[in-house]
């Protein structure tokens, strides 16, 4: 039931994952015109195409590569390091996003960083790149103690969950930034529920939801990889790892990873 309810989950966040990107490329497609790369309002539409992306999507897969049950077996850096290449890409998709509003900006002579928007999504960016630095530099390289790996290691996923929280929170307020731009001079205002406000309400919702998804399953305790020699009060099992040394399963735990035990026996 643990795997079922597991893997159900990475496919409805699969779909919200896949609609939140879709809604927000045609919002801009249908109603802004599209798509170019030559300072004009046609380049303000990648911005938040790329964020949605990058600092949403992406970042919450990369987020929960530990949570997929083949993590829980075999060595780790396997894992870590397409954890870190995932988050790199996310965060390089990010900046292009960052590069397409400041390139608009710029090239419109409209001031750049003056909204609650514009502070937040900052703000999300720059812990981003904090922490990610902090993750490749004690996580992945192998100079760092177990001390200190133990010690930073709720850290980092305090600022990564929360990291997440942020970017949900610039794209909302992002989403509703553009619509009262883009609709105070229309022929109807925000305030009567035009079809891109219908539209773009519902992508912000989506995205919303998907959030709140990966949130949980990133929290949830029964999903996460059990650490070894990990003191609880469920009742341990032994397993035998890839290379035959032993590894601690707690019980709670072993539900998901039970059809990879069964197929290395």
């Amino acid at each position: 039931m643990a795997v079922g309810w597991f893997y159900l989950s990475v496919l409805a966040l699969c779909s919200l994952g896949s609609m939140c990107i879709l809604f927000t490329i045609y919002w801009m497609r249908y109603w802004h015109g599209g798509f170019a790369w030559d300072g004009s309002i046609l380049m303000f539409n990648w911005h938040p195409v790329l964020m949605v992306t990058g600092m949403v999507v992406l970042y919450s897969a990369a987020s929960l590569v530990y949570r997929l049950p083949q993590s829980w077996v075999g060595p780790r850096l396997p894992w870590k390091s397409g954890h870190a290449a995932m988050h790199l890409l996310a965060f390089l998709l990010t900046v292009l996003g960052l590069h397409a509003v400041f390139e608009f900006h710029n090239h419109a002579k409209i001031p750049n960083l003056y909204s609650l928007h514009s502070w937040l999504g900052i703000t999300t960016v720059f812990l981003f790149a904090c922490q990610w630095f902090l993750g490749f530099s004690v996580f992945l390289l192998p100079w760092a103690s177990m001390w200190l790996r133990s010690l930073l290691k709720p850290i980092h996923v305090f600022f990564g969950a929360s990291i997440l929280s942020l970017a949900i929170a610039s794209v909302i307020s992002g989403i509703n930034e553009k619509l009262f731009f883009s609709l105070k001079n229309g022929t109807k205002s925000y305030s009567n529920l035009p079809s891109e406000a219908v539209f773009a309400n519902c992508a912000g919702m989506l995205v919303v939801v998907f959030g709140l998804l990966v949130l949980y399953i990133l929290l949830a305790s029964s999903w996460k990889r059990p650490e070894p020699g990990m003191q609880a009060e469920r009742e341990p099992t032994r397993t035998r790892g890839w290379a035959g040394t032993p590894e601690v399963m707690l019980e709670g735990e072993r539900g998901l990873a039970e059809p990879l035990l069964q197929k290395r026996s």
